[in-house]
């Protein structure tokens, strides 16, 4: 992973050549495109959510600069399962040709319809099941149960005459899954006696020793939690997490509880996998939120967004006291999920938030109220020695995950240097058993900010950081346009750096000393005249008070 740019060469007839556009060094943005003949096959496209570093984004999306300028080569979009991080850019990548085929099982397919209609797109759709085949173009897709925390989750199959690849999306092997739906290694195994070429594999939990515990262990410690609390039980969860919803309203009707969904992402989706038979509902438990304050304290759940410490989410409007819930002494929160690497600081003020308001905070340092949905490094070693591959790249994590599951491979059996340790925009071509890097691809982050895709640069950011923690300095200077002389001002302005303007009295001489021996010099061009005015105030801010503000010089000529 060297990040060198390295153009990579023609495409020879043949050859499979495989891009992870998004998922590598990251949890998010996972999407990957194959090229064989001409073709292209998109696996998942998503999106990767912002950190405190990446103030006013929404989103992240992966850089569809390799594909966009060949829409029409593309066969279809394939998607693994429903979660944000595999199908949340799908509208994003719709708006440039709405009518590329998208194919993936019932719930995620019903996930994604109803994102897009939220963007005026109807699909082109493609339902398929476990044990199914289907032929896009020059590949054959063969699809495969794996269970995942969301149901109807698929590893893919992808046959060409390059070789056989298998990409696991998202999956763990869970022997006791909520719905009985085992991740199939008898499908697996058969593949490993056909020979597999490649495999790309989920990365998340490889550097995790053992195996990830059984999804229904949750189930009696939320019972537990919430037969104990005095008051209002308030559970956080993604909002596409269908079994721990399920176990949520299992265990409230076990209490006498009764449930309001929060969040139009968690009414939405639940709503889909109620209707589709994913998510059992008991009588007379679910109630509409408007109606849980007719409910006495002790009788009702909230199950909400925001697990993540989003700032937008429920959970932390609560935590905030922006919301009409205001958590308070004798309420039990439970965050009901894993912690998304780079989110651990704003989850962590969102629990410190709710402390002080009085809550008891349930969450998974400190109860086994969840349960991650990736297999672990015992999981992964079962699946390299049922497959035994020729070729492993390991995908979905940031770099300490795919190089501990790049270990993983190497100690199975796997030859080192048929382990591909890469990074979003390596090329890597597949022909005759043997997968080489064959190339380097700059990408970049898309940003959504709002309405607009992709204007906001890195350099915008670190603006807005500058302005969010240094504060803004405006200066405006009127000068003699023919002597360079200082006539008006300096008139210095603050935002967010001292409150009073009187602590720039001491760098308005500075200010017009500098100014005049630029004129002394023959300095007459105002752009180079505010840039005197920039170093001069930086210098003495930079010394004086240890701060690095946004200052914007304006310099007239009168």
């Amino acid at each position: 992973m060297t990040g060198q740019i390295i153009e990579p060469p023609a495409l020879e007839a043949g050859t499979l050549r495989v891009i992870p556009i998004g998922g590598l060094g990251e949890v998010g943005r996972n999407m990957t495109v194959f090229e064989i003949d001409g073709k292209l096959l998109v696996i998942d496209c998503g999106v990767l959510f912002p950190e405190e570093n990446q103030p006013g984004v929404d989103l992240i999306l992966p850089d569809f600069s390799p594909i966009q300028d060949r829409l029409d080569d593309i066969v279809g979009v394939v998607l693994t399962h429903g979660h944000e991080d595999h199908i949340g850019a799908v509208p994003y990548l719709l708006r440039l040709k709405a009518d590329i085929p998208l194919i993936g099982s019932g719930l995620t397919l019903a996930l994604v319809e109803a994102k897009l209609k939220e963007h005026r797109i109807k699909p082109y759709t493609l339902t398929v099941r476990e044990g199914d085949v289907e032929r896009l173009g020059p590949f054959e897709l063969q699809f495969i149960a794996v269970n995942h925390s969301i149901p109807d989750a698929l590893a893919v199959a992808v046959r060409t005459s390059a070789g056989l690849v298998l990409a696991t999306g998202d999956f763990k092997m869970d022997q006791l899954p909520l719905d009985g739906r085992l991740t199939d290694l008898r499908a697996f195994a058969r593949l490993g006696e056909e020979g597999v070429d490649l495999f790309l594999c989920d990365s998340t939990n490889a550097d995790v020793p053992g195996f990830t515990p059984l999804e229904r262990s949750i189930g009696p410690v939320l019972d537990s939690v919430i037969a104990k609390a005095p008051r209002r039980v308030i559970v956080a969860s993604f909002s596409s997490h269908v079994h721990r919803v399920q176990q949520v309203l299992d265990a409230a009707a076990a209490n006498g509880r009764r449930v309001a969904l929060l969040g139009r992402s968690m009414v939405r989706n639940m709503t889909i996998a109620a209707d589709l038979g994913y998510l059992t509902v008991p009588d007379d438990v679910l109630i509409d939120y408007r109606k849980a304050h007719d409910i006495p304290d002790d009788k009702i759940v909230f199950m909400s967004t925001g697990s993540q410490g989003e700032p937008m989410a429920v959970l932390s409007r609560m935590a905030n006291l922006d919301h009409a819930i205001e958590p308070g002494p004798g309420d039990t929160v439970i965050l009901a999920s894993s912690l998304i690497p780079g989110n651990e600081n704003a989850v962590y003020r969102v629990i410190d938030g709710l402390t002080k308001l009085g809550a008891n905070v349930v969450h998974k340092a400190n109860a086994k109220v969840h349960v991650s949905g990736h297999a672990a490094a015992g999981e992964l070693l079962y699946c390299y020695n049922i497959l035994k591959p020729k070729n492993v790249l390991p995908v979905h994590g940031e770099f300490r995950h795919l190089s501990a599951n790049a270990k993983l491979a190497v100690d199975t059996g796997v030859p080192r240097e048929n382990t591909i340790l890469a990074e979003d925009g390596t090329v890597v071509d597949l022909r005759d058993g043997v997968a080489r890097v064959v190339g380097q691809l700059e990408l970049g982050y898309v940003y959504v900010d709002g309405s607009t895709v992709g204007e906001i640069t890195d350099a915008d950011l670190k603006d807005r950081r500058i302005l969010g923690e240094e504060g803004f300095i405006s200066i405006i200077c009127v000068v003699e346009a023919q002597t360079g002389r200082l006539v008006v001002g300096p008139e210095i302005h603050a935002r967010g750096f001292a409150e009073d303007d009187a602590v720039f009295d001491a760098v308005k001489p500075k200010i017009a000393a500098a100014l005049a021996e630029a004129a002394s010099n023959g300095v007459r061009d105002s752009h180079a005249l505010s840039q005197t005015v920039r170093r001069t105030v930086g210098r003495w801010v930079n010394t004086s008070y240890r701060r690095r503000p946004m200052i914007v010089p304006l310099v007239i000529e009168a």
